[in-house]
């Protein structure tokens, strides 16, 4: 599988999945203009990647989302369900910032929705 690596821009997260670990990080804010734009291709690169794979690891790093990231979140999370169901071996890391609440509120939200392996890591600053 081919790697995935879009770079941050102010607004958009950093992209990056590495084919030799099977780790797709996505890290930074996360409040682009037009959020469905942005994360596109990564869903649609997701479900080549989850058509020729058995284990995928996904760790999120977003210190912002705007709401229109959040739905497209919830979209790669519902894509990760849907891996797990079919037999795939799925892990979502979640770092958030320990000294923000609302981060660690939206982490566990993410995780109720989802069902599959889910980690809520705290990280400094």
């Amino acid at each position: 599988m081919a790697p995935l690596d879009l770079q941050p821009t102010g607004s958009s997260p950093k992209v990056c999945f590495d084919p030799f670990t099977g780790i797709l990080e996505l890290s930074g804010d996360s409040y682009p203009e037009n959020s469905f734009d942005f994360y596109t291709p990564v869903l649609s690169w997701l479900k080549e990647h989850l058509r020729e794979t058995e284990a995928l690891q996904v760790h999120f790093n977003i210190v912002y989302m705007n709401s229109s990231s959040i739905k497209c979140v919830l979209d790669i999370l519902d894509l990760m369900e849907e891996a797990e169901a079919a037999g795939k071996k799925i892990l979502i890391n979640w770092y958030y910032d320990r000294e923000n609440p609302r981060a660690l509120d939206l982490a566990e939200e993410f995780a109720e929705d989802v069902g599959v392996p889910f980690h809520i890591i705290p990280v400094e600053g």
